[in-house]
């Protein structure tokens, strides 16, 4: 089947086979939350972004492969719920910002800025995204065989950037960020994955960025 990276709530998840790594993608909890296993398909090692809620339906998908690490992207709520038990049962290493790493419930190993986390044979670059929070963190996976593929936490989203409590210097921050590091960088191409909802790519935000730029949000 194709890939379009639509799930809801409860239902079942969506896969993506890249040539090295395929990709997972479940909706969870009240909150429409998006989590993503990532499976290389050289070793068999699997990552989760974002234990975000549901253990029970995470572990189920990790299954018997075993769990390398989780990623959380940011300290909000709702992208850790499950966090605790997913890693008190699969011995995972549990990974976040530095800056994040206070408002999470159990201690993680700090990423900074340039950092990656091995997939197996696969590699996800962090990239430190300021503003939705101080410690957000997208995770870029360059597929050697096609697209680029990047885990946005809730710093990108089709239709704008995460929020900012409407704070202008939270706001400036992050939209720098997002244009920089990521539109700056990256091809058109690039399919992104966000925290919550629907994918979309690079190329079809980029036109409207400076429109949020302007609005402020």
């Amino acid at each position: 089947m194709t890939y379009t990276g639509e799930v809801t709530p409860g239902g079942p998840p969506a896969v993506r086979e890249l040539d090295r790594l395929t990709v997972t993608k479940v909706s969870v909890g009240p909150m429409d939350n998006n989590a993503y296993l990532l499976r290389c398909r050289d070793s068999g090692d699997q990552v989760l972004i974002d234990a975000a809620n549901e253990a029970s339906r995470l572990l189920e998908l990790v299954g018997d492969g075993g769990l390398a690490a989780v990623v959380t992207t940011h300290r909000h709520m709702d992208h850790w719920v499950a966090l605790e038990e997913v890693v008190a049962k699969t011995g995972a290493r549990a990974l976040a910002h530095a800056d994040d790493a206070e408002g999470l419930p159990i201690a993680v190993e700090p990423l900074r800025e340039g950092d990656t986390v091995a997939v197996g044979s696969c590699a996800l670059e962090v990239i430190h995204l300021k503003g939705h929070t101080p410690g957000s963190v997208a995770l870029l996976y360059r597929d050697p065989a096609g697209v680029p593929h990047l885990f946005t936490g809730d710093s990108l989203f089709p239709g704008g950037v995460g929020n900012t409590d409407q704070d202008p210097q939270r706001f400036g921050q992050l939209i720098d960020d997002v244009e920089h590091k990521l539109f700056d960088r990256l091809p058109d191409e690039t399919w992104f994955y966000p925290g919550h909802g629907k994918d979309s790519t690079l190329g079809a935000e980029r036109p409207a960025v400076p429109q949020w730029r302007a609005r402020g949000w």
